[in-house]
């Protein structure tokens, strides 16, 4: 034998090596998945395992950290995980939120049995626990007295051609004018919270009059015209107010003075203040989001267009708002 001849692992030392990387992948999984998802993602499903623990809780059951270790997760059944469902029901919590905290919870029994603490059995029956769709959520609320818990509303607050101008006319000062650039960006650009808060000053192209930002929730990286009243409320921000670098929007501080990052949380409150200043009670951001899409399917945008410019990886979201504006028969040709 040569000294470059292959040297193949004997069948004895393949399975040991297997074996140790079959249990290291093991030990990591958790980790391994949690630095693949967005922040935004991880702060949900955080919420939703600590709202599951509790109902276990209820239930007498002390489990480990279900955020972090496969072997919490060791014993769990398709039972409990129903249970959790219909505990959720009893309590109001919409369906839309039972149904994301459902697929929270198996996605990480999908990865405890990746790592072996759910057996194969238990795993097949956990998967045949399912969510609610649109009419068995109509039967399921028309059944019960309360259908909404917690501070999300079960439909988005309508604004009208007259609030949306005035949610974007913002007094000339460095705190009004940040504010005229965030409604813009959200009543004209349809951006999702997140998306503002991740923006930063090197996004904006004046000359070229173009913003390009990230949508961590599809993972696209997109650049939007800016409309008048964006590239307007851009251009006195940037140069009177705005930082140099870095992230865009600057927090609110005593006197009207800004400084430090607008946080999520942030954006928020400042929204809902300024609905409340034209007498629109609970506004979100994701109202406006709702208002940009409804006033582009309004104006006869194509469902594809919108579905590219909203960021959305289908075309459920953008058809919902065009057919919302149709009349269901517009296009119908009888014979007789």
């Amino acid at each position: 034998m040569t000294d470059n001849a292959l040297i193949l692992p004997t069948p004895d030392t393949l399975l040991i090596a297997g074996q140790v990387a079959n249990d290291f992948a093991a030990a990591n999984v958790f980790e391994d998945y949690r630095q693949r998802i967005a922040a935004n993602t991880l702060r949900r499903q955080e919420a939703d395992l600590a709202l599951f623990t509790s109902f276990l809780k209820e239930a007498g059951v002390i489990p480990g950290p279900l955020n972090q270790a496969a072997e919490a997760w060791r014993g769990m059944t398709w039972g409990l995980i129903a249970a959790f469902a219909r505990w959720q029901i009893a309590s109001g919590y919409a369906i839309g939120s039972v149904n994301v905290r459902l697929a929270t919870v198996k996605r990480y029994a999908e990865l405890a049995h990746q790592a072996g603490a759910i057996d194969a059995d238990a795993y097949l029956l956990i998967q045949t626990v399912r969510g609610y769709g649109h009419k068995q959520a109509r039967q399921v609320d028309e059944k019960r007295d309360v259908t909404r818990r917690g501070p999300k509303k079960a439909q988005a607050t309508r604004l009208t051609r007259e609030q949306i101008a005035a949610l974007k006319a913002q007094p000339d000062t460095p705190q009004g004018r940040r504010d005229a650039l965030l409604m813009t960006l959200l009543l004209d650009h349809g951006l999702r919270c997140g998306e503002i808060t991740g923006l930063e000053v090197e996004a904006f192209d004046l000359q070229a009059g173009t913003f390009t930002f990230h949508r961590p929730k599809v993972d696209k990286v997109q650049t939007h015209k800016l409309t008048g009243d964006a590239w307007r409320a851009a251009g006195a921000y940037l140069t009177q107010d705005g930082p140099s670098i870095g992230g865009l929007l600057l927090g609110s501080h005593k006197g009207g003075r800004l400084g430090g990052a607008m946080s999520a949380r942030a954006i928020h409150k400042r929204v809902r203040q300024l609905g409340q200043r034209i007498g629109v009670e609970r506004l979100a951001p994701h109202d406006c989001r709702h208002a940009w899409a409804t006033c582009a399917a309004q104006g006869g945008t194509d469902p594809f267009r919108l579905q590219e410019a909203g960021g959305w990886n289908s075309l459920t979201m953008p058809r919902r708002y065009i057919d919302e504006q149709k009349i269901a028969n517009e296009g119908v040709v009888l014979a007789h």
